[in-house]
């Protein structure tokens, strides 16, 4: 290996990044995207806007709205409209759900008969209007669950939940979405910068200084990547400080698992940068067929807004072929489970992130042509 030269070459990069100011954006957009979308990204449904019509105006209708106005997840108003009008209030978007309890209410809890509460729920938004569900169904059963013990009812089929919330007790956002973030951030940011490497040496022509030295392909390639590597590895450490400190996500595992993994990651992310500025002659090009490339799949196959093992048919196939899964699998055991390499399947995911170096790394290397086209 020509080491002189491919320090000189390491040497003329890190010059070249901070001459054009790209230096500033090494840091700059992981810290943007990891502050826009950890704050943005919200899976939680909290004070939801319920209309709650109550025809029955008794003892027992009022704790059930007192349910409802007590609770973080609802802003309940309580009126005395036909139901029509309340549709249509949620047919104009200004109400997420309507509640309306029969007249009969409080005399069929006495008797012991089955009383029907009429719940409409905006759908627009399926997600949320699943969780709306969930919540008001949950509320109501447990003010029945209260009622059946203070009137001694024990109705037949009766089950006691004891439920136990693991990893995310606290059931935080942020917890679930900044792991998944630091992958998405280490994909698309190492790759943009890398991507336009290589293709501004086609338009500057300095390519042919490449063309002219004894360097080969892997050396050029190594050391385009060594000073890019270098300066998002700090990234490893800031987004880490960032997700412990500014979001207040814990880390339950090993740190060292954690920047491995990470390293590799970043190598993987160079590497695909490093391909589409090797196939593209323009820089806009590059970066937009990066962004393509890198955005798209870590949001939809990171496991942010949906569970990998949820997907189903091509979805479920396509999540495999990235490497953003696997290496947010890493994320999610290091900061919220623990296991580290006792489990199985994260030593497998490690071994599946060195492949993907290894086969993006030599395919630049064999698409690479030290010579004009």
């Amino acid at each position: 290996m020509k080491t002189r030269t491919v320090r000189a070459f390491v040497l003329k990069e890190f010059v070249d990044l901070y001459r054009s100011r790209m230096i500033i954006m090494v840091y700059l957009l992981p810290v943007m995207i990891l502050v826009l979308f950890g704050y943005g990204i919200r899976m939680e449904v909290t004070h939801a806007r319920v209309m709650i019509i109550d025809n029955d105006q008794s003892k027992y209708s009022k704790e059930l709205i007192a349910k409802f106005e007590h609770s973080r997840y609802y802003n309940p108003s309580v009126v005395q409209i036909s139901e029509k009008e309340a549709l249509r209030s949620i047919k104009q978007a200004k109400t997420d759900a309507l509640i309306v309890i029969p007249s009969s209410f409080e005399k069929r809890l006495l008797h012991g008969q089955k009383s029907e509460i009429g719940v409409f729920i905006d759908g627009s938004f399926p997600t949320r209007a699943t969780t709306i569900e969930g919540y008001i169904q949950g509320t109501i059963l447990d003010a029945a669950n209260e009622v059946s013990a203070r009137m001694g009812m024990k109705p037949a089929g009766m089950i006691t939940l004891n439920q136990r919330t693991l990893f995310n007790q606290a059931m935080r956002d942020e917890d679930a979405i900044v792991p998944g973030l630091i992958g998405l951030i280490l994909l698309v940011a190492p790759a943009i910068l890398s991507a336009l490497l290589i293709v501004k040496e086609k338009e500057k022509g300095t390519i042919f200084n490449f063309y002219a030295s004894p360097l080969s392909k892997a050396e050029f390639l190594a050391a385009k990547l060594i000073p890019v590597f270098i300066l998002h590895s700090l990234n490893i450490f800031l987004l880490f400080l960032l997700a412990v400190y500014l979001f207040d996500v814990p880390f339950r595992g090993s740190f060292m698992l954690y920047w491995l993994s990470s390293e590799l990651y970043i190598l993987i992310s160079l590497s695909i940068g490093l391909l589409v500025s090797i196939i593209t002659r323009r820089q806009v090009v590059a970066v937009v067929l990066t962004v393509i490339i890198t955005i798209i799949p870590g949001f939809l196959y990171s496991g942010i807004l949906m569970p990998i093992s949820s997907m189903q048919g091509e979805s479920y196939i396509e999540a495999h072929l990235f490497p953003v899964m696997y290496y947010n699998h890493i994320l999610y055991d290091t900061f919220l489970i623990g296991q580290g390499l006792a489990s199985e399947k994260i030593v497998l995911y490690l071994g599946i992130l060195a492949g993907f170096f290894l086969f993006y790394f030599a395919a630049g290397t064999l698409w690479l042509k030290k010579e004009m086209r």
